[in-house]
């Protein structure tokens, strides 16, 4: 059974930082892109970034850049969100999610992905 664990959720204050981490288990997870999504009060849930399980690159929603970094653990099956800069608006349910359609971008395709997490919620205060 595949299984997608997040943690490192909270609350914090406005101009601060949380790391999110993911631990994906139940198959093997080298060839699959992996990525995070958040889910705002009454809104849809939408991508905020991936990262390619081939050369490792990373994109991210333009509300993010500069602000957030996901990244991939040692072991294929982990990936972190370190958000820095937090602003109100941040403030979401964060889903880690798993993708075995190729490129650069996929993730940000309707109907994405293989999986998804239970989700944490990350408050930031103003």
């Amino acid at each position: 059974q595949v299984q997608l664990v997040e943690s490192g959720g909270g609350l914090v204050q406005a101009g601060g930082s949380l790391r999110l981490s993911c631990a994906a288990s139940g198959r093997t997870f080298n060839r699959y892109a992996m990525g995070w999504f958040r889910q705002a009060p009454g809104k849809e849930r939408t991508f905020v970034a991936a990262i390619t399980w081939t050369a490792g690159a990373t994109y991210y929603h333009d509300s993010v850049k500069g602000r957030f970094t996901v990244s991939r653990g040692n072991a294929e099956n982990t990936v972190y969100l370190q958000m820095n800069s937090l602003k109100p608006e941040d403030t979401a349910v964060y889903y880690c999610a798993a993708d075995s359609t190729p490129g650069i971008g996929a993730m940000r395709r309707k109907g994405c992905c293989d999986y998804f997490g239970q989700g944490v919620q990350v408050t930031v205060s103003s």
